[in-house]
C-alpha cells in the first residue's frame, strides 16, 4: 500500500514497525483484495489491547492522520459494512478512524467526532517567496536573531542527539504537565527510517535550547516531535529549526511541509503554524462504537477538570518519575 498515491508517512512499514516494536500493537488491513493479491486499497489499523483503557481498533495510533486508501463507493461501503461487523462481533470498546478527508462509517454504530486542526505548507514556491511569506515580526525576525546569535546547529541521526532530544524534550512535556513517550519509541524510529529521520538541535554555547524531530518520507517532510528551553525562547532556535528543515525539504524536491495536527484548544501553536503560511484544515477523527463513547481516561490533553488536576500533579514530578509514568501510560493511551 505504499505505493498508493494517499498513503504517507503513516502507512508505510517503517512506522507500523516502529509501533508494533514498541508498544506491541499489531497491524492489520482491511481490503476488498483476493488473498495472495498485491493490496490496491486498504484501511490500516492496529488492536490495541489494554486492561486499563479497553479493547479498540485505531487508525494508527500516535499517528497525525491515516487516510483509508479506498478508491470507490463500493469499496468504500464494503470495507464499512466488514468494521461495522468486527466491532459487533469481537467486542471491541470503539474504532477510531484518522481520515484526512470525509469518511462514511457504516451508520448503525454510534459516532462521536473528534475535532483537531492541520497545518501543511505547501514547498512549490521559491525559497525567498516562502520566506517572504513569513509573519515578519514573529518568524522572519526571530530566524535572524538566531542567526545574529551565533545559535551552533547539529543534525543526524545518533545517539547522542536522541540523548540530547530525549532529555529536553522530557523537561517540556514535564512544562505541560505531559509524559513523554518512552526513548524506546524514538530509537525504533530512528532505526526504522534511518537517515531519513533526523533530530535537528540549536546549541546557545553548550546549552541545548531547541531540538525537534523530522522524518523524510515520499514527498512530504514531517515535523513530528519539538521541545525548548523557555528561558531562551527569545533567541529564536525553534524558528530557526522550523527554517532549516524547510530548506533542507526544498533540496530533497518535497512538495509538503507536513506541520502535524493541534488540539483546538491549543490557539496559540495554531496561530504559530499559521505565520508559517501553512494551510490550515480540520482534521476530524470518527470514534465509532455500539454506545457513545467518551475520551479514554488516558487523554490529558483534554480540556476536562480531571485531565487539568492530573496534568497539574505531572507538572511536579522529577524528571525521571515523569519518563517511568510514560513508559508506563503510553502502551495504553493511543
Amino acid at each position: 500500500m505504499q505505493r498508493h498515491p494517499r498513503s504517507s508517512i503513516f502507512h508505510s512499514s517503517a512506522w507500523l514497525s516502529a509501533l508494533s516494536r514498541t508498544y506491541g500493537y499489531k497491524p492489520i488491513a482491511y481490503t476488498t483484495c483476493p488473498s495472495g493479491e498485491e493490496l490496491n486499497n486498504a484501511i490500516v489499523l492496529c488492536r490495541v489491547e489494554s486492561w486499563l483503557t479497553g479493547r479498540r481498533l485505531v487508525s494508527l495510533p500516535f499517528s497525525d492522520h491515516c487516510e483509508p486508501l479506498v478508491d470507490t463507493e463500493q469499496d468504500l461501503e464494503v470495507l464499512s459494512t466488514a468494521l461495522d461487523q468486527e466491532v459487533r462481533r469481537e467486542k471491541w470498546r470503539y474504532l477510531e478512524l484518522r481520515p484526512l478527508g470525509r469518511f462514511d462509517i457504516a451508520p448503525s454504530l454510534h459516532r462521536r467526532t473528534l475535532a483537531y486542526s492541520f497545518h501543511r505548507l505547501d514547498l512549490a514556491p521559491e525559497l525567498a517567496l516562502l520566506f517572504s511569506n513569513l509573519q515578519k515580526s514573529s518568524i522572519q525576525r526571530k530566524i535572524r536573531r538566531a542567526e545574529r546569535e551565533g545559535l551552533k546547529y547539529c543534525e543526524g541521526s545518533n545517539e547522542s542527539l536522541l540523548d540530547h532530544f530525549c532529555g529536553l524534550f522530557t523537561l517540556t512535556r514535564k512544562r505541560h504537565g505531559l509524559p513523554p513517550p518512552p526513548r524506546k519509541w524514538f530509537v525504533n524510529l530512528m532505526e526504522a527510517f534511518g537517515e531519513n529521520l533526523k533530530f535537528r538541535a540549536a546549541f546557545k554555547d553548550a546549552h541545548l535550547v531547541a531540538a525537534m524531530m523530522t522524518i523524510h518520507y515520499k514527498d512530504t517532510m514531517f515535523y513530528k516531535y519539538g521541545c525548548s528551553d523557555a528561558k531562551y525562547n527569545y533567541l529564536g532556535s525553534m524558528p530557526s529549526l522550523y527554517w532549516r528543515a524547510i530548506q533542507d525539504a526544498k533540496k530533497l524536491n518535497c512538495r509538503f511541509f507536513d506541520l502535524g495536527r493541534t488540539d483546538i484548544d491549543q490557539q496559540g501553536l495554531i496561530i504559530f503554524k499559521n505565520r508559517w503560511g501553512a494551510t490550515e484544515s480540520k482534521l476530524n477523527y470518527f470514534r465509532c462504537g455500539t454506545a457513545n463513547e467518551s475520551t479514554h481516561l488516558l487523554d490529558l490533553n483534554n480540556s476536562s477538570s480531571a485531565a487539568s488536576v492530573a496534568r497539574r500533579v505531572l507538572q511536579h514530578l522529577p524528571s525521571s518519575c515523569l519518563s517511568v509514568t510514560g513508559r508506563i501510560l503510553y502502551r495504553h493511551s493511543a
